[in-house]
């Protein structure tokens, strides 16, 4: 009971509810306990790939704040909010409605490393507070940019009015936000428009670095374009290494645990790290990494390393001038 379990979290769940969910679903299912994390937050209105970790993949949990996402986001023009998402108060409008083919020549100018100032409505911290908690208690939060790298943005041509993807099960697209968080405006769905027809909306996927507010991207696009605008639909397609196809809905979570078979639906430790080469190990190299000491005379590349005692995990080490040393180790 050692990886990842990959959540499709849906619409309104926090992160930290998510992990909850686990915790829960392991209760039931008479799993016992085990240190449960996630890998990044998620927007209660974004819907998608939430990695959490179990029991010693807790380790690893903040290498995935460090991966790069994939995400698909409706930016509807018109109407900007204090949250930038469905579920703010309306701060600005604006008549003004771009064409397919301005949105296709804006995008270049938010594509690779760009400055953003990120959400007054954030996790982030000002003076040891959240910014969201000074936000909502009507304080001027103003945050300072950041340079984060944007490595593609791309238009979904079938959805470029904005028209709102389905889903009915654990897998597919996010549905749009039910009645109750409604966005301002909602686009009807139809084919790809003509390059000079007016957008109310347009559905974008982007390919983004660590610390990447895709709400502050939509702001700013829309801003670029003359007019404001604020994202209706927000869906994770990928966080590090971890896709949709990987994930599972609450509702087969909980019918897993029940039926004692979620261990079918835990991805190994090793799954974190895919972008890592292995290290074979000797059992007495195992040994001494165990105990925290470095092996030396080690004939390996510079870089970091899964490191394996034929198929057990022992660390994740870092290989310098022939020396390794553990980064994290696991107690498998």
């Amino acid at each position: 009971m050692h990886g990842w379990i990959i959540l499709d979290k849906p619409l309104g769940l926090g992160s930290t509810q998510g992990v909850s969910a686990v915790k829960r679903a392991l209760r039931e299912g008479g799993y016992g306990k085990y240190k449960v994390g996630h890998g990044g937050t998620l927007d209660p209105l974004a819907t998608g790939v939430l990695p959490i970790a179990l029991g010693e993949a807790t380790k690893l949990a903040g290498r995935m704040l460090d991966s790069d996402k994939l995400y698909d986001f409706t930016l509807t023009f018109g109407v900007q909010t204090d949250t930038l998402d469905v579920e703010g108060s309306e701060v600005a409008r604006s008549d003004v409605r771009p064409t397919l083919a301005q949105v296709e020549a804006m995008l270049p100018r938010f594509t690779g490393p760009i400055e953003q100032v990120p959400p007054a409505y954030s996790a982030l911290k000002v003076d040891g507070a959240r910014a969201y908690d000074l936000a909502r208690a009507g304080e001027d939060v103003v945050l300072a940019s950041r340079s984060v790298t944007i490595h593609t943005l791309q238009i979904l041509p079938e959805l470029a009015r904005g028209g709102g993807p389905s889903r009915s099960d654990g897998g597919g697209v996010a549905a749009q936000p039910p009645s109750s968080t409604a966005p301002l405006h909602q686009p009807a769905a139809g084919p790809p428009p003509h390059s000079g027809e007016e957008l109310e909306a347009i559905t974008l996927r982007a390919h983004v670095s660590k610390g990447t507010y895709i709400r502050s991207l939509a702001r700013d696009i829309a801003h670029a374009l003359g007019t404001v605008g604020h994202v209706t639909m927000l869906r994770r397609i990928k966080a590090g290494p971890f896709t949709l196809d990987q994930a599972i809905s609450l509702d087969k979570l909980n019918e897993a645990a029940k039926g004692r078979t979620l261990e079918d639906y835990i991805l190994p430790l090793r799954a974190g790290l895919d972008d890592i080469p292995a290290l074979s190990l000797t059992p007495d190299q195992a040994g001494l990494l165990r105990k925290g000491q470095v092996l030396a005379g080690t004939a390996v590349d510079d870089g970091q390393y899964f490191a394996l005692l034929e198929e057990t995990p022992v660390a994740l080490v870092e290989a310098q001038a022939g020396l390794v040393r553990v980064v994290r180790g696991f107690n498998l």
